[in-house]
């Protein structure tokens, strides 16, 4: 007998190979598809009725600092730079490994309850960001983010830290947790740093998240530093590669894009963070022509406010057709690939499409709503007219984890009522 039966719903594969089912069934045992079809001879111990509902893959946010729903609000309206020295950094300060922890758990419950199963994150006290997973039931890419400005002492104890937490954490809640190094960006990390993060990262067979040419600034930092920018500095060392996640790449030229594309590197494209701070539009169109694998972010709730990655995945497509001049640019279909299928390569897990054999990553999105009637191309309603709340089941790795809007296994009005009152220690 099968685990869950999921029936009577559109089945959005995102599957070249095999195409949607416009009426069908997804059989789920052990944690993996095991069966999809337009029906089943199966039987089994729980049975989701989707009648009209959308059955797809979980979405997958490759850019993020979960703790930050604790700034969610914090200090807005600002630059980026201004935002991060004069208000977010010194708040940070005051974040203790509980409250990181806590941030972490409401973050979880943003994601469970608008459909991301799966996510990227870089931050700090990283263990505990690490149990709120575990608990939650979500899968993640976990790194701890690392910072050297230079100094040799602070590289060695950031590294050592980093190395602790691979170790710890990589493979663990049954293989839902993978880690990464994170050193934080070019502009933050030494030449000689990014070296041995490289050499680690390679020694321990993991990959390597990091934030590159996220505004103007930055691109003229290390260009004053090295007469060449981030991209470039980083294909001198030998760090690019498709174990590397890019976050933002917003002030590429075109040799950049050609760099990131020969190496395979995975880009994380972080829209709704990327215009409230003004860092710029990223060339998002440029980089998929050029075949760079480019996936979807939301970035820390201080620089979005929400984890809600439906919302970014409309922003990203009007984004992209403004910034161009072309309507056509980023239709639907392609962005539901970049917050599914793109995301998962990016995170290298096998969820991102459904298919027989794949992880059970599965949200249920509620067709009958107002906003989304009537439908008339599946994945235009999803891309132009869905939001998060619409999801009402989600499941990872087989389990469910939400319900008919409800969450199992969290107890969100104590999860939520504990952060509130967090607010009055951050405030300056």
């Amino acid at each position: 007998m099968a685990d869950i039966i999921i029936e009577n719903g559109y089945v959005l594969t995102m599957d070249s190979a095999n195409g949607d089912i416009e009426k069908g069934v997804v059989v789920i045992e052990d944690g993996r598809i095991i069966e999809i079809g337009e029906s089943t001879g199966r039987s089994a111990s729980r049975t989701i009725d989707a009648g009209g509902c959308v059955v797809m893959p979980g979405l997958v946010n490759t850019h993020g600092h979960l703790a930050m729903t604790l700034l969610r609000g914090y200090a807005d309206d600002m630059a980026l730079h201004t935002w991060l020295e004069d208000h977010i950094w010194p708040a940070e300060s005051r974040i203790t490994d509980d409250d990181v922890y806590l941030g972490s758990l409401v973050g979880c419950l943003e994601m469970i309850k608008s459909g991301t199963t799966a996510f990227a994150d870089m931050y700090f006290h990283m263990d505990r960001t690490a149990r709120a997973v575990e608990e939650s039931g979500l899968r993640a890419a976990l790194s701890y983010g690392m910072i050297d400005l230079g100094d040799k002492e602070k590289a060695d104890s950031e590294l050592e830290e980093g190395i602790r937490f691979v170790g710890a954490w990589n493979g663990k809640a049954g293989g839902r947790i993978s880690t990464m190094y994170g050193p934080h960006a070019p502009t933050t990390c030494s030449r000689e740093f990014l070296e041995r993060i490289r050499d680690r990262a390679a020694a321990d067979g993991v990959g390597i998240q990091i934030h590159i040419l996220e505004t103007r600034t930055d691109r003229e930092a290390i260009e004053s530093r090295y007469t060449f920018d981030s991209v470039r500095l980083l294909d001198e060392l030998d760090i690019l590669g498709p174990g590397v996640l890019a976050a933002h790449c917003i002030w590429l030229d075109d040799e950049d894009i050609r760099i990131l594309a020969d190496r395979g590197v995975n880009v994380s494209h972080n829209p709704v963070s990327n215009m409230k701070l003004a860092s710029g539009i990223a060339p998002v169109a440029k980089m998929i022509d050029a075949g760079i694998p480019v996936s979807l972010g939301t970035d820390g709730c201080a620089s979005n406010n929400n984890l809600d990655l439906f919302e970014d995945m409309k922003i990203a497509a009007l984004l992209q057709k403004v910034k161009t001049g072309d309507p056509t640019v980023l239709p639907a279909r392609r962005i539901l690939e970049m917050a599914t299928v793109n995301g998962a390569k990016a995170l290298g897990i096998d969820g991102g499409i459904l298919r027989e054999g794949r992880v059970a990553d599965v949200i249920v999105v509620d067709m009958k709503q107002p906003h989304l009637t009537p439908v008339y191309d599946i994945p235009s309603q999803l891309v132009y007219a869905a939001r998060g709340s619409d999801v009402v089941t989600t499941i990872v790795d087989g389990t469910v984890l939400m319900e008919n809007r409800r969450i199992v296994g969290l107890d969100e009005e104590e999860i939520l009522g504990n952060a509130s009152g967090i607010s009055g220690a951050l405030k300056k």
